[in-house]
């Protein structure tokens, strides 16, 4: 998933098929009738005969290769050909497509700034033209130094006392400026069908808590101790000063990372709803008064909220209690600067991109500066910039093919469950009552949100993000109380990935990854259902992966399984977790492994969506007897189904980038994602002719069956 400004409950439960970018933030019906598979638009295109193959096989490797490691076959020669950009951390099929969005939006960011002037007063087109415009306006910002943040600063340097940290902390929420923690909205883990608050574990400037803790990441603990000092410098702070200072923030962040969950642990829906009162809120944390935070936040809170992860959160009113002020005063101030970074001058952004992109990520450049501002706009307003780009890029009949596929391979979904051998009658029947409430919403909103409200000027921009930020946080808790709204979405149009949300099972298919090599309409069969067929499979697998299957069709976190159906799955996913966990992706870094137990719902939804849509491909080449044994440029259908999903993964990446995605991502490397599902399936070694001892054939107790 994308990281931008995700809502505390999506942190953990957008479940997505890729994620796009790291950094120090994260910021992600009528039910569809069942019906028998059916052919096909690509299908229908395809029962003439091919001139030209979509698929360039002069990019596959030697026919050897293909049962030793698939993925080699199929992109190492587009890998040595594709070096990955100075200004990324890795290059492959989803970042080509994510740089041909950013292009297309580049143009309507430019016009819109171009024409701020003379659009409509209050328009979408004037409000982000005048974002960008001010984004782009390095000499104001560049002369504004930091004067945008001396405010928050001076109030700062006023606090007294822990009674004042939690003022300050309560006016800065109501502001959309969170700081230690995060709270928004979200569906009841326990009664979907309403919105309630959620706070959440925030607080930490390295990645994850073992980089506090783990002697391992002293390199990367030494880093971020000159960052911070370097950070509180370019405010005036003294140079002995902010190395002084530097230390208690590091002490302070240590503190809450001992009492924050790990990424693994937060996958544990148990781990991410604590539904308390706000008189059992209070007694967690007696120098934090709940009532006084969500009066501030304009909020009624009726029964209660979910105080997320109780542990942190006593952690946190004990060092309100007991932290000296001047340690948290730093804290805080390191937090407002580093937080505003990107938005003011030119030190700042450079201050911060050593850090988070060169140290931590091995990035050797910084993004130009249109596509930082690009990311911003996006992060503010992006949205209402993804009803521009779907009325520039997305059309109503590229719409319709869609879902036809989406029907096609739900529908192979559905017959897989139906047909399974290890689960009962009775879970069956209560997954299928599950299947049958999926919402799949595709392409962009039915109806947009409306931006009336927020005031964007040409020339502040730091104060654009800041508004932007308080309205967006503001259209966020609105929702608390109200019923939830399926029909939302949780990612732009114009973003290159897709999710499952299991507290309103829908799945979300946004415009941006309907496009080539995920869907052509110009391909046969094959590409599409290696692509954007294996896509629809792995969201819809998310609803009956190791955490999705812990909430029903409603969006509950209930048990519908029986104890030996669970039994049953937990043993067959244990193996999943093992194959994983003893892949180690990284050249010349032996003791670099997966984390089989952290990618293991990615994991669970590309095996799942593979076999999905598999099956959805025979169904859809039996409506076209002529094409069987048909080969495109010297290949089956089977076969270059396959070629494409791994196509899908292809890339590169840098090799501290990929050790942080190694503690954090619970995606698997892409590399391993082209060839982990295809070995646990028959069809695959079938396809290639492999040897039941080639590497890239699991069977007996290593094949991983599940869905």
């Amino acid at each position: 998933m994308s990281h931008s400004f995700l809502k505390p409950t999506a942190l953990a439960l957008a479940l997505t098929l890729s994620l796009t970018a790291c950094g120090k933030h994260e910021q992600a019906a009528t039910p569809a009738p069942t019906a028998p598979a059916k052919a096909s638009t690509a299908a229908t295109a395809a029962a003439a005969p091919a001139t030209k193959s979509v698929f360039d096989v002069s990019e596959l490797g030697p026919a050897s290769e293909a049962c030793q490691d698939f993925n080699t076959f199929v992109n190492a020669k587009w890998v040595a050909a594709n070096p990955i950009p100075s200004d990324r951390t890795r290059w492959g099929a989803f970042d080509k497509l994510a740089e041909d969005s950013l292009n297309t939006q580049h143009e309507i960011v430019e016009n819109a700034a171009k024409n701020a002037t003379t659009a409509p007063a209050g328009s979408i087109e004037q409000k982000i033209g005048y974002l960008y415009q001010s984004g782009m306006d390095e000499a104001a910002r560049d002369k504004a130094g930091f004067a945008p943040i001396k405010p928050k600063l001076e109030a700062i340097a006023g606090l007294k006392n822990g009674k004042d940290v939690a003022d300050y902390l309560m006016k800065s929420f109501a502001d959309g400026d969170q700081q230690v923690f995060a709270f928004g909205s979200g569906a009841d883990f326990k009664h979907a069908e309403t919105q309630i608050g959620y706070t959440f574990q925030s607080g930490l400037g390295l990645p994850t808590k073992d980089y506090y803790l783990d002697p391992k990441h002293a390199e990367e603990r030494k880093a971020y101790l000159d960052y911070i000092a370097k950070t509180l410098q370019l405010t005036g702070v003294s140079e002995a000063d902010a190395k002084k200072q530097a230390d208690q923030v590091m002490a302070f962040e240590t503190e809450l990372a001992k009492a924050s969950l790990a990424p693994v642990d937060l996958r544990e829906p148990s781990n991410q709803y604590h539904f308390v009162s706000v008189n059992e809120a209070d007694k967690v944390t007696p120098h934090f008064q709940w009532e006084e935070f969500f009066k501030d936040q304009g909020v009624t809170i009726d029964k209660g909220f979910s105080l997320s992860q109780p542990a942190f959160f006593a952690e946190f009113d004990k060092l309100l209690a007991k932290a000296p002020v001047s340690q948290w005063q730093a804290y805080l101030r390191f937090h407002v600067i580093d937080d505003a970074s990107p938005y003011l001058s030119t030190a700042f952004q450079d201050n911060k991109f050593d850090f988070y992109g060169k140290t931590l990520s091995g990035q050797p450049e910084q993004k130009p500066l249109w596509k930082r501002v690009l990311g911003t706009v996006n992060g503010a307003m992006g949205m209402a910039l993804g009803e521009l780009y779907v009325k520039k890029e997305f059309t109503p009949e590229a719409k319709a093919r869609a879902q036809e596929l989406v029907d096609n391979v739900r529908n192979a979904l559905k017959a897989r469950i139906e047909n399974l051998d290890w689960m009962s009658a009775e879970t069956k029947e209560k997954a299928i009552a599950k299947w049958n409430t999926f919402l799949p919403k595709i392409g962009y909103p039915d109806k947009w949100r409306s931006w009336d409200g927020l005031s964007v000027t040409p020339d502040n921009f730091y104060a654009n993000v800041m508004a932007a930020g308080k309205f967006n946080y503001r259209y966020d808790i609105d929702k608390i109380g109200k019923p939830t709204d399926r029909k939302e979405w949780g990612m732009t149009p114009q973003t290159v990935n897709a999710y499952y949300n299991p507290t309103d099972n829908t799945i979300n298919f946004p415009a941006a990854i309907l496009q080539p090599p995920f869907f052509d309409a110009k391909a046969d069969d094959a590409i599409n259902y290696g692509g954007i067929g294996a896509v629809i499979g792995h969201e819809a697998s998310h609803g009956f992966d190791d955490e999705g299957s812990q909430f029903d069709g409603a969006g509950n976190n209930v048990n519908w399984w029986t104890k030996d159906d669970r039994a049953k799955f937990d043993a067959r996913t244990d193996k999943l977790v093992a194959q994983f966990n003893a892949y180690t992706p990284i050249k010349d870094k032996p003791d670099a492994h997966v984390n089989g137990k952290l990618t293991l719902g990615e994991n669970i939804a590309d095996l799942g969506g593979l076999n999905v849509a598999y099956d959805a491909l025979q169904q859809a080449l039996k409506q076209h007897p002529e094409e069987a044994g048909k080969k495109i440029d010297g290949y089956t259908e089977d076969q270059r189904f396959f070629l494409n999903w791994a196509r899908v993964w292809r890339g590169n990446i840098r090799e501290k980038e990929a050790l942080l995605r190694l503690n954090t991502d619970p995606h698997a490397p892409a590399s391993l994602r082209a060839i982990g599902a295809p070995s646990n399936m028959p069809a695959f070694a079938t396809a290639f002719q492999c040897k039941p001892t080639d590497p890239m054939v699991r069977s007996g107790d290593q094949q991983v069956k599940i869905w």
